[in-house]
């Protein structure tokens, strides 16, 4: 019994100190998705077709499975794991010919 306390107390002190954080541990910025700057968008035009826009913005990061009119492009980003920053764009089709979009762009993408 003697022999199995000090191998106890060992796996007792090691599951304690395995859940504490080290505070000096470094997080990196995480950025994901399709990054829109204004100028791009200036550049779409009724009548486009829809590989016109892809030519122009990118491939959508997603596409609505249920509406085929639509591409969205989203992009975030965590700095350090902190605050996320959201960016949101819809590009919306009569057909496949670009009809509008909807815009909500961050002031200043940290990625450039």
């Amino acid at each position: 019994m003697q022999k199995l306390a000090p191998l106890v107390l060992t796996l007792f002190l090691a599951a304690i100190l395995g859940g504490c954080a080290f505070p000096g541990v470094y997080k990196i910025d995480i950025q994901q998705g399709n990054i829109v700057k204004q100028e791009d968008l200036d550049k779409l035009s009724s009548g486009m077709t829809r590989d016109d826009v892809h030519q122009t913005l990118g491939t959508p990061m997603t596409q609505n499975t249920f509406r085929d009119d639509r591409d969205y492009y989203l992009y975030t980003f965590q700095d350090s794991g902190g605050q996320i920053l959201k960016q949101r764009v819809t590009v919306f089709y009569n057909g496949d010919q670009y009809a509008r979009h909807t815009a909500r762009l961050l002031d200043e993408t940290p990625a450039y």
